[in-house]
């Protein structure tokens, strides 16, 4: 009964592992050392003398056999002994190399199972002031990229992700993706993101800004996109439950629905920001195609690697924001932001600043922000030509339906005169078309139909056709319309090279019916929308007039409000139409001669004279040239010179686009 006692503790010490098995072979090791060098010093005395060359003491003896149980070599020590010698000699040697084997083999396994741990990212994280992702999509890697040039200036800046991928896979997809991350460290952590636990782990308490994403597209079905939502709300209610209440963490959350995010708001006090995905994207597919060029602006403004939107906060004078404007040697005043929140874009130029207001300001960086008591430059007043751009009627083909097109036509509606009209064209059903193929055209016949009667200025026409056949647009009088809108022709598929590769193959059969075209008929615009940013340049080359990269612009959306919550504010307001918005305006709008010889202060003077904020210029030769960021120059010096000819824009903060 003892025996078996004693069994179950030393099998229940063992089985722990790791230290327990280290101290039990080290206490083995002692052990065998003091036994053998006990007999071996009872043989002297029993001898009467001791070995050659060897004392006859004890201490002796132990240290002996320590070095035949650590090197076997040692033995020779004992060629001159006699065999009861040489036996104990063999003994410690055989004893040594068998604990010691078993010693590198715990080790071993140890270090292996501590490795493995690391791999897979439970360990605890000591990090503060880092920006911490939670979750992982197809919108992630661009965001970290986002973060990353956001972080040049910051010192050992750090970003944190955490999500139920494998660290190995999560490390691997950034490395291949973002093979520089300049000053910033990239952390990444394995676990359930909804998890107190895990939220520890991350160090979420000591976070500036936390992220929270989606679990599927905006092109993902509706089951799947709810089933997001959900997991996104659990997730920021752990957020909540384990944030301090001293503690101030922008939240961000890529939440789909509308019921959703009202939910979230409530439940958060507004401390969470949300916004809707599609609405953003559908607004500026349509913004971009009423200004060639406005997806070049927009992509350098929501990125950080341009220039960027700044609340700056400062003991102002008293004086208009047309004045201010010139006081800042890189940047252009875009608003005002009261200090009881309340947020005015494009106010005129007439408002006074207010010693407590915060100014929004486009610029290079926020370090490159200063305030000058004299003017930085001089402006010659110069006043608009008073003329205004017509509105016509219009005409625009939108090809592919997607969850965004309801939105896109609504938008249209706003902007159109009355009498204006929409082609819808969409895949036809051919006799083996399946049943959802026949579901998802009832719901857009449906969907149109509801339509109708809320629309006021524009209508709509579905047309179908085989949308990868040559024969479709050739056959087709594509010079009636304004502009072609391709959308993404993904559908329930998430995968963003299968949908940007079917967009191309459209793309370029576009633009081989438009190259048919006579020279005496007008070419449409085309616009369109990708998923995967790496397709930029494929799409480029297929003749298209503006793009956005719905991913990346949305990367770039989210990363920039992690860091100034407020900025969605105005994005609310510039996306709005009922608002100021930005265009690109042709410069006979603004003078009767050309060319003009003019200063960028000079243009943002005459800017000023029509209620506008001037950020930029666009070149017209340059429009088709990459390296010349397609001919737009936001917020150059404000004493640069300028040579401008009629055909050349201006960038601008209006009310409205004529």
């Amino acid at each position: 009964m003892l025996s078996k006692r004693f069994r179950y503790k030393l099998d229940t010490f063992l089985e722990k592992g790791g230290v327990n098995i280290f101290v039990s072979l080290v206490f083995i090791f002692l052990s065998s050392l003091l036994i053998i060098a006990f007999l071996r010093w009872v043989m002297i005395a029993m001898m009467g003398e001791p070995p050659p060359d060897q004392s006859g003491k004890i201490l002796p003896q132990v240290f002996h056999i320590f070095l035949s149980m650590t090197d076997p070599g040692n033995i020779g020590l004992d060629i001159n002994s006699n065999t009861g010698f040489k036996a104990l000699a063999i003994l410690a040697g055989i004893t040594g190399v068998v604990i010691f084997s078993a010693l590198i083999a715990v080790i071993t396994t140890a270090l292996e199972g501590k490795i493995e741990e690391l791999k897979k990212g439970h360990t605890q994280i000591v990090e503060s002031g880092h920006t911490l992702v939670l979750g992982w999509n197809n919108r992630a890697t661009e965001i970290i990229r986002e973060l990353v040039l956001a972080n040049e200036s910051e010192a050992n800046p750090c970003v944190v992700v955490l999500s139920e991928l494998g660290k190995e896979e999560m490390d691997d997809i950034i490395k291949m993706r973002l093979p520089d991350t300049k000053n910033t460290r990239i952390v990444t952590r394995s676990g359930v993101v909804s998890s107190m636990l895990n939220l520890e782990i991350v160090a979420l308490a000591s976070a500036k800004s936390i992220i929270v994403l989606g679990y599927c597209t905006d092109t993902s079905p509706a089951e799947e996109r709810m089933a997001s939502d959900t997991r996104v709300i659990k997730t920021v209610l752990g957020i909540i439950s384990g944030n301090p209440k001293e503690a101030k963490i922008a939240i961000v959350a890529e939440i789909f629905s509308s019921r959703n995010r009202k939910i979230m708001a409530d439940v958060s006090g507004g401390s969470v920001k949300t916004f809707d995905t599609m609405d953003i994207l559908s607004k500026v597919l349509v913004q971009t195609s009423r200004s060639n060029g406005l997806s070049v602006v927009y992509a350098e403004i929501m990125s950080f690697d341009g220039c960027e939107m700044y609340f700056v906060d400062g003991d102002w004078p008293s004086m208009g924001v047309g004045e201010i404007q010139f006081h800042f040697p890189d940047g252009v005043v875009m608003g005002i932001r009261r200090a009881d929140g309340d947020l005015l874009i494009n106010p005129g130029k007439d408002i006074l600043v207010r010693p407590d207001d915060d100014l929004l300001i486009l610029a290079e960086d926020d370090s490159t922000i200063e305030f000058r008591p004299e003017p930085v430059a001089t402006h010659r007043n110069l006043k608009p030509t008073g003329k205004r751009a017509g509105l016509v009627l219009e005409k625009e083909l939108i090809i592919g339906w997607n969850a965004k097109s309801r939105t896109i036509i609504q938008e249209y509606d706003d902007y159109v005169i009355k009498g204006s009209s929409i082609d819808i064209l969409v895949d036809c059903l051919d006799e083996d078309a399946s049943k959802d193929e026949i579901i998802q055209r009832r719901k857009i016949n449906e969907e149109l139909a509801e339509l109708g009667s809320d629309l006021e200025h524009i209508s709509v026409d579905l047309r179908e056709g085989n949308l990868m056949d040559r024969d479709t647009y050739s056959s087709m009088d594509l010079s009636v319309y304004n502009n072609v809108l391709v959308l993404s022709q993904g559908g329930d598929s998430v995968d963003p090279e299968i949908t940007d590769s079917n967009t191309i193959i459209i793309l370029l059969l576009l633009r081989n019916a438009l190259e048919g075209l006579p020279a005496t008929k007008k070419q449409p615009k085309l616009i369109t929308e990708v998923m995967d940013s790496k397709n930029q340049r494929l799409v480029a080359k297929a003749g298209v007039n503006d793009f956005i990269i719905s991913n990346q612009l949305m990367s770039m959306l989210i990363s920039q409000i992690s860091e100034e919550p407020d900025i969605l504010n105005v994005y609310d307001q510039i996306f709005s139409e009922s608002g100021s918005e930005i265009y690109i305006k042709r410069l006979g709008l603004y003078f009767e001669e050309f060319p003009v010889k003019v200063t960028f202060a000079d243009l943002m003077g005459i800017a000023n004279n029509r209620n506008e904020v001037c950020l930029g210029v666009k070149i017209h030769q340059n429009e088709r040239s990459r390296e010349d960021n397609y001919g737009i120059n936001l917020i150059p010096e404000k004493n640069s010179l300028f040579e401008l000819s009629e055909r050349d824009s201006l960038v601008v903060l209006s009310e409205g686009e004529t």
